[in-house]
């Protein structure tokens, strides 16, 4: 059973944290006119975490306007963002801005992808479909993936 000075300390803790005014803090994203790119990468859901996403733009697979970027980089509506990864590559027209992360269909607002990209990738599907090994192969040697990123124009 709790002695009285425990439940006058707890009982203080709850009335401070219930009765406080909290500073308001606006919620929303209209109001920025700029925002970090990795932060903005990762509210628009192309990476699961922030901490991937400055990865991926340390290591180059992030360009802005054809330039290599920093995660520091102010991002604005109308630039053009590609990212590449294994599995994706894409090209997308910024069209909102965000430092926060929300649903999907609120994410996909964020931007618009480009009609380039849209035929890579619908190219890319189609030489996927075709281009493909045998189950039980095993691994591809170093030649063979080099001949298979040529084919499939994955670099």
């Amino acid at each position: 059973m709790r002695n009285s000075r425990e439940t006058a300390r707890t009982f203080n803790y709850f009335a401070r944290n219930l009765f406080m005014a909290k500073p308001q803090h606006s919620t929303a994203d209209e109001d920025h006119d700029s925002c970090r790119l990795d932060k903005w990468l990762w509210a628009a859901r192309f990476f699961k975490t922030r901490s991937l996403a400055a990865d991926a733009v340390d290591a180059g697979k992030v360009r802005i306007n054809g330039d290599r970027a920093k995660n520091a980089r102010d991002m604005r509506i109308g630039m053009l963002v590609s990212i590449k990864n294994k599995d994706m590559q894409l090209e997308v027209e910024v069209t909102g801005l965000s430092n926060v992360r929300r649903g999907a269909p609120e994410a996909a607002l964020l931007y618009r992808e480009t009609e380039a990209s849209l035929q890579l990738r619908a190219q890319l599907a189609t030489v996927g479909e075709t281009a493909s090994r045998d189950r039980g192969m095993g691994r591809p040697t170093k030649r063979q993936m080099r001949d298979i990123q040529r084919f499939t124009g994955r670099d």
